[in-house]
Parts: structure tokens; sequence; C-alpha cells
């Protein structure tokens, strides 16, 4: 049902949802789901306020959208954030910083009998995010809605990874990223935010192929893992930097990435694939990187191959300490209007 009672030239209505819709669940057709969760980020904490304060700073966006105009009149919806979810990672993250202090002076978590049952509570943690994930959002899949997914840290979308794999079949992830994540439960984190695509080739049969796009912070391992596995395909930032210095245009690079994807993409964006810039307060920025006009481009060139976008997720999107002087959620914002935009037109004849 499309949205008609609407003045996209209005300003932007706090009470409204984002990006100032008067969207509820039952005439949205793209549901984003809130998961504000960082219990094992490494470095910056920060990104389980990113639904947050990519909320606040949506209202702020005009809707015309030149590469795919009207397509919020299908209608984006974004439910309140969980309290159980909030609650559960202000206190998993606590036992995690424990953890991690414990591991940087150079002690074993195994050695501390309660540091280890703080850290079977967080793999238990992650666990249930993901089941709880998962449920939500087949239960939105049977009520013929779309999903997406907002965190959060990168290990929040694999719930929404296997849902999507069950939904709609085999597909392939486009992952914009500064980093690979393929550890093996980095520090003894299962769901470690630098373990999602490790984790997504373990226990999604329906990915076929991980294209990783972007890539520029990795360990030996993660390396190896990318040479060896036939899944996987990675575009190092780079590689990608030496076609460009030596004359191939985006356009040619992007037509070479889109063409090891399936007909079915999941896009899965960690912000900070892009120049740090444009996220400085993001969990683990890396120098090098994206204008957000490359990753649009790429996007659009996406559906334009006629590949169908199934799902998407923005995530590690962080303000700081002083939001008012950031640009992350102003960026944020703006990333996930616009993959909703193409989300929506990839999926026009579906």
């Amino acid at each position: 049902m499309a949205i008609t009672d609407f003045d996209p030239n209005s300003v932007g209505i706090a009470s409204n949802n984002i990006f100032g819709l008067p969207t509820t669940e039952d005439n949205a057709k793209l549901i984003l789901l809130p998961i504000p969760w960082e219990v094992t980020v490494s470095y910056r904490n920060g990104t389980a306020k990113g639904p947050e304060k990519i909320v606040e700073a949506s209202y702020q966006i005009d809707m015309c959208d030149l590469d795919a105009m009207n397509y919020w009149k299908e209608g984006y919806f974004m439910p309140e954030m969980d309290k159980t979810i909030i609650k559960k990672n202000d206190y998993l993250r606590h036992c995690a910083e424990l953890i991690i202090s414990n591991l940087s002076e150079g002690n074993e978590t195994c050695d501390n009998n309660q540091l280890q049952k703080k850290l079977d509570e967080i793999n238990k943690g992650g666990e249930d995010l993901k089941v709880w994930i998962y449920s939500k959002a087949m239960e939105l899949f049977s009520k013929d809605k779309y999903v997406a997914l907002v965190g959060g840290d990168h290990s929040t979308p694999l719930g929404l990874m296997k849902a999507a794999g069950e939904h709609f079949g085999d597909f392939g992830i486009l992952q914009i990223d500064a980093h690979a994540d393929l550890r093996k439960a980095y520090e003894g984190f299962t769901y470690s935010h630098a373990s999602i695509m490790y984790n997504v080739l373990q226990e999604v049969p329906q990915m076929k192929k991980l294209v990783q796009v972007g890539i520029r912070d990795f360990c030996d391992e993660e390396y190896d893992l990318m040479q060896s596995e036939p899944r996987i395909k990675t575009f190092f930032d780079n590689h990608i930097k030496a076609r460009e210095y030596e004359g191939e245009t985006w356009k040619q690079i992007c037509d070479d990435i889109i063409s090891h994807l399936p007909q079915q993409v999941y896009i899965s964006f960690d912000i900070d694939g892009l120049d740090p810039k444009l996220c400085k307060n993001t969990g683990t920025p890396v120098q090098g990187g994206f204008e957000t006009e490359q990753i649009q481009y790429l996007f659009k060139k996406v559906v334009e191959s006629g590949r169908r976008i199934i799902a998407f997720d923005l995530n590690e999107v962080s303000c700081g300490e002083d939001s008012q002087d950031s640009i992350d959620a102003s960026v944020g914002a703006r990333i996930l209007y616009r993959m909703c935009n193409l989300f929506m037109k990839s999926n026009e004849n579906a």
C-alpha cells in the first residue's frame, strides 16, 4: 500500500518514523530492524547507538533520489529498539571489556574461571541474538515484507543472512568493508564482529559467493582463507587503487566486481569501508577506502545488471562522544536512504 498522504517537500516531523515518513509496520513494505549491539567490538565503543543516531539524522534528508525516484512511497519503517537487547548488550559489553583487557595483558581467558563464565555468557548472548533476528526476519517475510538491518556492530546481520537464505534460496554477498571479517572466534567470541563472514561460510549453506570490496586490514589466517576458499572473491583496496592509477575506470572495476555475483545478492555494508573522513568515529577506522558516490554507483550498477537485492545491512555507524561534531550519522542516514531506494528498485518486478 503506497504512502499517499505525505508531502516530501515539507519539514521532517520527528513524531513520524525514519526519514520523517508516516509509516507503520502495516503500511510499509521494507522493515529496517535496529540492532543496538556492540558486545564484541575490539577497539572503540559507540556503534550500539548507530540506529538511534541514524534516525535522528534521517529527518534532514531530502527525498529526491535521481537514481531511484519516489520509491519511498512503498514505505520504510524502523520499529522501536528492543529494550531487552539494549540491556543485554550493556551487560555483555562490560563482560567483554574485562576479557579483552585480560587478553591484552598476555593472559588466557581459560585460566580464569570467572572470565571463562563471562565468555560463555557472551557466546550464548550472540547465539540468542542471531536466533532472535532470524525469527523476526522470517516472521516479516511471512507477512510479505522486505527486511534490512541497521547495526550495531558487524556481528549483527548473521540471523538475517540465515533467514534470507532460507526464504529466497541461493545468493551471494557483496561486502563493503575495510576488514575481511574472516577470523574464527576472534578473542574467543564466537559471534565477534571480526568473524561475521567466517560464520556465514560455516552456517549459511545458501550463500554461494562472498565478494569482498575495499578490504585493507586483515591477518595472515584470513588471507590464507581468502586464497583457498573458492566461494570468496576479494577485491583488495590497494589492488583497486592500483587499477585506477594504471588507467582503469571505476565502471570497469564495478563491472568486474558484479560479474562474480550470482543473480540474488545480499549487501553487507560496514561503514568503515569508506574513507575515514566520512566515518571518523567508527569502531576501527582504516585509512584508504571509498567515497560514498563510488559505492552508490556500484550499488546502482548491481541493480542495472538485473540482479535482485534480497536484503541488506548497514552497520558500524558510530558518532563518538560528541555527536554534534560528527558527520557519521548524517553519512549513515543518507547511505541507508539510498540503499532503501535502490533495494526497492531492484525488487520492482519481483
